[in-house]
């Protein structure tokens, strides 16, 4: 047996299809994908190729999916709904192109409450949040709304509330596929320096070859397999 640890990810013979009409559309025709623990990948590939259908189903956020997803060595398909919800919490970080932050919650206590939910103690969390924002340039913007900040701001807000609970992979959907290219640039770079610094897999789905190349290794998803 061997002594190898578990890889972050590794998805086997993924499939996915969608009926429409009298049509069935094939999605994903059995992908087979690895990352390594500490690696960082781009998921390249023009809109429409299935990047985030496969990272929806790597995330365990949807079903009808067929294959076999691994995560930290944990097979998903073996695991009720609790199971996978226990998982997807302690394991998974998500990253999408609209930051998704509570309108009403400063950006402290966007990154805060992750951690609660997940159990940790108020000041635990508190120091964890003050932490990771002020790594990414926001110790001065702490209390500050969604609505108060730039648009790499609050992107910047959604990169430390994936990482808030420690995941072992982090998915990202086109992290910035809303923001100019100079912010874009940017954020990838305080991004890409962050999940390293915290020892996190990233699998990073985008359409952008420049972005593409600042990453450990790249995959290209056409026609429903990885080439």
């Amino acid at each position: 047996m061997s002594d190898a640890p578990p890889k972050a990810l590794a998805v086997t013979g993924l499939k996915r299809a969608f009926v429409q009409g009298s049509r069935t559309l094939e999605v994903l025709r059995g992908v087979d994908l690895t990352v390594a623990e500490g690696e960082i990948v781009a998921l390249l590939g023009p809109s429409g190729t299935g990047k985030s259908t496969l990272l929806q189903a790597v995330g365990l956020l949807e079903s009808g999916f067929s294959g076999s997803i691994r995560l930290m060595g944990e097979e998903a398909a073996a695991l009720d709904d609790a199971g996978r919800t226990r998982l997807r919490r302690d394991a998974l970080g998500f990253v999408y192109q609209f930051h998704h932050l509570l309108p009403d919650f400063t950006a402290e206590e966007n990154v805060v409450l992750p951690q609660i939910i997940r159990g940790a103690g108020q000041g635990a969390a508190l120091e964890r949040a003050r932490a990771l924002l002020t790594a990414l340039g926001l110790g001065e913007r702490l209390d500050h709304r969604p609505a108060q900040l730039s648009g790499g701001e609050q992107q910047r807000v959604a990169v430390a509330r994936a990482l808030a609970n420690k995941p072992a992979l982090v998915l990202a959907d086109e992290p910035t596929g809303n923001l100019d290219e100079a912010t874009a640039d940017r954020v990838l770079g305080e991004f890409l320096r962050l999940v390293r610094g915290e020892g996190a897999a990233a699998l990073v789905a985008t359409h952008n070859e420049r972005l593409a190349a600042k990453m450990d290794r790249v995959v290209r998803l056409h026609e429903g397999v990885l080439g």
